[in-house]
């Protein structure tokens, strides 16, 4: 079993107190990595001074081993693996710049992947020629509801699967996990094309970047199986967080006024036990958020390191869901569906909201 040194950019402001301009994921990537004794935390970086010797004091980091400046870290400490945790605007500088050094390894990025899908490529791109291991932590791949869920398709309870319905969130942020998780029920299949539609009555910007209020998708995955999503004021309209349908049953995950799993077979329904994990987290641990979803996305991490294989969350992979969120969001500018492969280079929804095509209502209206 191998070991691996640890640095984290983007520590992050006060995690007690968690907000769409920060969540402090840094703390919560170096607390899954405390409980693995293949990793070592040896510096962290965030541009905020005080923020970074707050993250320091917290976990017992010498003085000198935070940094302002990123790329002088990597220098003086070249950290086997990075967790990044900055907003997604700058992930594919600080990737890319991670991934030159030519001293990491294996890089475990924050979600959504990037502000555009041309950066989402790049950054998986430059991974990919220098050998350099690129995760996404989408860590509720690794959530019960979500793995038995898997199961029981794998396992034939309900048939052959046909349609992925998502009634849970937004697009673009909770999207990450949401389409992400479908990508996963349905095999890793990518998307043939992708039809939607939004509103955006209401300015709403997370990590720097706007989100819709609702949206309405629906996509087919070169498979066949279909995926549709319904979220903001639309998700009551599936009824579950997700409804996995198949040719003889149906599985929901976090029913309304139900079980968080359930299998439906022949008009019969049966409550699957996932112990006291949710959609958001394991249990209920002081001051952890995420917990144990935490831990065994960076366990993936070191075990796909140690056996060479691609992890899990990799970049790739991560790529078939970010595809289809854009893709959304062009059909919404171009109105009308959009044929995958996608080729894109900006924000389609930052575009439309710049242009002034998108225009949030004044509270008079």
């Amino acid at each position: 079993m191998s070991s691996y040194t640890v640095a984290v950019i983007g520590t992050g402001p006060d995690p007690s107190n968690p907000t769409v301009q920060g969540f402090a994921m840094g703390y919560r990537h170096t607390e899954a990595y405390a409980t693995d004794d293949r990793f070592e935390l040896v510096g962290a970086a965030d541009i905020v001074e005080e923020n970074g010797q707050a993250f320091g004091n917290h976990f017992d980091l010498d003085e000198e081993s935070v940094y302002v400046d990123y790329e002088e870290m990597l220098a003086d400490l070249e950290p086997d693996v990075v967790s990044v945790c900055v907003p997604p605007a700058i992930h594919r500088p600080v990737v890319v710049t991670c991934a030159q050094s030519g001293v990491v390894e294996a890089i475990h990025c924050e979600k959504p992947m990037a502000d555009t899908w041309e950066e989402a490529r790049t950054m998986v791109q430059e991974c990919w020629r220098r050998d350099v291991q690129l995760t996404f932590n989408r860590q509720r791949r690794f959530g019960r509801p979500f793995t038995e869920a898997k199961r029981l398709i794998e396992e034939g309870e309900i048939g052959s699967l046909e349609r992925i319905e998502i009634g849970w969130g937004d697009f673009y942020d909770t999207g990450a996990h949401s389409v992400d998780l479908a990508c996963m029920f349905n095999d890793e299949h990518t998307a043939d094309w992708v039809l939607a539609g939004l509103d955006y009555r209401e300015e709403d910007v997370r990590f720097g970047s706007h989100q819709e209020n609702q949206m309405w998708a629906q996509w087919r995955y070169e498979n066949g199986v279909y995926g549709v999503a319904s979220t903001g004021p639309g998700t009551d309209f599936v009824g579950a967080a997700f409804l996995l349908r198949g040719s003889e049953g149906t599985v929901r995950i976090d029913v309304e006024d139900g079980p968080m799993l359930e299998l439906e077979r022949d008009g019969e329904r049966t409550a699957i036990d996932v112990g006291s994990e949710t959609l958001h987290h394991s249990g209920h641990e002081e001051g952890r958020f995420g917990s144990q979803f935490h831990d065994r996305a960076v366990a993936e991490v070191a075990d796909a390191l140690d056996e060479g294989r691609e992890p899990t969350l990799s970049g790739r992979r991560g790529l078939n869901t970010t595809e289809i969120l854009f893709a959304g969001y062009e059909s919404v500018r171009t109105r009308g569906r959009v044929d995958l492969p996608l080729d894109l280079d900006d924000n389609p929804l930052e575009a439309l909201v710049e242009s002034g095509e998108l225009t949030p209502r004044t509270p008079d209206e």
